[in-house]
This record gives C-alpha cells, structure tokens and sequence, in this order.
C-alpha cells in the first residue's frame, strides 16, 4: 500500500484534501497558459455596445 500521507502527518481517508493541495499547487500555472485572448474581450465589448443601442433605441421609441 502506498503512503498517502501528506508532509504534515494529516491522514485524509478519502484523500480528498490531498488531490485539493494538488489541484491548488497546478492552478497557477493552468492560469498563466490560459491567458485572456482577444477574442472574448471584442465579444463583451460588442454585446455592451448592442445592449446601449437597444436601450437608447426603445427610450427613442418610448418618447415619440
């Protein structure tokens, strides 16, 4: 049987706090690969300009 124990000693029997540790310890990088491309930030963009037109357009409307 393998050792699942951490460094501290702690014994988790599911191992749930062990895979969280591992999970922690590999999200910074997943983070730093997956860095905000273009694309989505022209989406947001595009859907807050649609949003202010409609609005603008329906209170036009509204004031006729």
């Amino acid at each position: 049987m393998a050792n699942t124990q951490g460094p501290q000693g702690n014994y988790d029997p599911a191992g749930s706090t062990q895979m969280f540790r591992a999970f922690v310890d590999e999200a910074p990088q997943g983070r730093q690969q997956a860095s905000a491309p273009a694309g989505p930030r022209i989406g947001l963009i595009v859907g807050v300009v649609a949003a202010v037109v409609i609005v603008a357009a329906v209170a036009w409307l509204a004031l006729m």
